[in-house]
């Protein structure tokens, strides 16, 4: 039996001879989160919705397919994160995830970093642009164009070098 509730109405984005081929109403997994998660997607959903509602007039939709982490998922299904969960975000290509908890001193790994890896999901990318007319605490805004790249699957960022406590942990 599915955990997972499937739209009945949308299609899967695909990629096709290396290009990504978006339907009118593809549908998106989200998990909510842990926390404030679920205040965050609730406003989230509606900005995005917003967005491509103003962008396409009307002729693009959303459909959003909820997915499980985190402590919801251990509420309904005595699991932090189950493999179906994993599977949709491979399954659709796109997905969007809240803020999911990570237990200070032991219990489980970070689930944040567990989906990370399990899904290849390696770099965080942040592009950053000025933006005409917004004010800016930097000389000669209109100048600022750059990306940070940031490996976010291994090393002491994972949490996996040293075991949390451990003398070689406390040195760095």
């Amino acid at each position: 039996m599915s955990i997972i509730k499937i739209p009945t109405t949308g299609s899967k984005i695909t990629i096709s001879n290396g290009k990504i081929n978006v339907p009118d109403n593809p549908i998106i997994p989200f998990i909510e989160g842990d926390g404030t998660g679920p205040d965050i997607w609730r406003a989230s959903q509606k900005v995005i919705d917003a967005a491509v509602e103003k962008a396409y007039m009307g002729k693009r939709k959303i459909m959003w397919m909820e997915i499980y982490a985190g402590e919801k998922s251990y509420r309904l299904f005595n699991t932090w994160l189950p493999d179906e969960t994993v599977e949709a975000f491979r399954e659709y290509l796109v997905g969007i995830k809240g803020p999911l908890t990570t237990p200070v001193g032991g219990g489980i790994r970070s689930l944040n970093v567990a989906l990370r890896q399990l899904l290849d999901l390696y770099v965080c990318l942040r592009p950053i642009q000025y933006f005409e007319g917004v004010p800016s605490p930097v000389k000669r805004p209109e100048l600022v164009n750059m990306v940070i790249f940031r490996e976010n699957t291994e090393d002491i960022y994972a949490g996996i070098e040293f075991p949390a406590g451990s003398d070689d942990a406390k040195k760095v």
